[in-house]
């Protein structure tokens, strides 16, 4: 397992979207484009997740995705330190997974 970063977070976005409709289903799948855009990765179907290295903010992240909500979709953002992500009990078809370390970073000057 990579060397983790002890100040760095992993933020979730975990949400439940209607998808009755044709209109419900486009915007659902919308909302996930939108997350993927944004730099985020989805760890499972309704899970989206983004490491953010210490010093950094989803702030901005956070305020598009409140304002892109489809209606009657409820949506949580929570985040969690590096250590204790990489502390959770993962199983792939019953089979235990080792997380993955925190992605490379690329700095754009």
């Amino acid at each position: 397992m990579a060397k983790s970063d002890e100040n760095g977070m992993w933020n979730l976005v975990i949400f439940d979207l209607p998808v009755m409709t044709k209109v419900q289903r486009r915007a659902a799948t919308g909302f996930r484009k939108l997350l993927i855009d944004l730099g985020w990765s989805m760890e499972q179907y309704s899970v989206y997740v983004r490491y953010v290295p210490t010093g950094m903010s989803v702030a901005p992240e956070v305020q598009t995705i409140r304002t892109r909500v489809p209606a009657q979709g409820k949506v949580q953002i929570v985040s969690v330190t590096d250590r204790q992500w990489s502390k959770a009990i993962r199983f792939v078809n019953a089979i235990p997974e080792e997380p993955a370390g925190p992605p490379d970073l690329l700095t754009l000057f």
